[in-house]
């Protein structure tokens, strides 16, 4: 017999708002100014493996994304980028970092769907300031009942959170965008993954699909979320 649901957790860019459209946008800025220098997709690319290297140096988020241009462009360039390119860089950063908050179809429908039912918990990866804004922008802090900002996520981050916020991770769910990020690592812990998809994911996000999981599921829009839910087992709300 599976044990009870009694918690659903969802990550936060790209499964409940856009984020990663942003990124798309500065980086075909990005392109355009060292358009001079180098064919853009070999910069997306040198910039991805920037990335890449730099992520346990500055984390997840735009200010490391930044960084990443930064150092890319000083690279293709063997050190003469203009600073004026530099400049631009950090303006773009910064016009990311105040961009407004738009929710993704059914995002608001799905949270509301499950708050009734279910403990209902943010788990999100980034910038602490940049997803405390977003969230607050968002209209829907007040729906959750624990947010978790965290600088990866992995089995062991999952597992924490579940036992710290519920009855531990084989009585959870955790719904978001990332199989890397959001469906494998939950699934590992004990928990449900829910993935969906998002047409822009992050490079650095993909993964295979644990098709063979048996607690993986996926849809194709968050509109399906409170059925499956209910199709899983319906649950009480535990007390806080």
């Amino acid at each position: 017999m599976s044990a009870e649901l009694t918690t659903i957790a969802f990550d936060a860019d790209d499964t409940l708002w856009h984020n990663e459209r942003f990124f798309k946008l500065t980086q075909a800025r990005f392109a355009d100014l060292l358009r001079d220098y180098t064919e853009p997709e070999a910069l997306i690319e040198r910039l991805i493996e920037a990335e890449r290297r730099n992520l346990g140096h500055y984390g997840f988020g735009i200010k490391g994304f930044v960084l990443s241009m930064i150092e890319t462009a000083i690279e293709v360039t063997d050190e003469r980028v203009p600073a004026s390119v530099i400049a631009q860089l950090i303006a773009a950063g910064q016009e990311m970092l105040q961009h407004p908050i738009e929710l993704l179809p059914h995002a608001r429908e799905a949270v509301e769907a499950v708050a009734d039912t279910h403990r209902v918990l943010l788990i999100t990866k980034g910038d602490l300031l940049d997803q405390e804004r977003k969230l607050a922008q968002s209209g829907l802090g007040e729906m959750f009942d624990g947010v978790e900002i965290v600088s990866h996520k992995t089995r062991a981050t999952y597992d924490g959170i579940f036992q710290r916020h519920c009855n531990g991770a084989a009585h959870a769910m955790m719904v978001g965008n990332s199989l890397r990020s959001d469906v494998r690592p939950a699934i590992e812990a004990g928990s449900w993954g829910v993935h969906v998809p998002h047409e822009l994911t992050w490079a650095l996000e993909h993964d295979e699909p644990p098709e063979d999981a048996p607690r993986f599921r996926q849809l194709p829009d968050l509109s399906g979320l409170a059925e499956l839910v209910q199709a899983l087992g319906q649950s009480v709300r535990p007390e806080t």
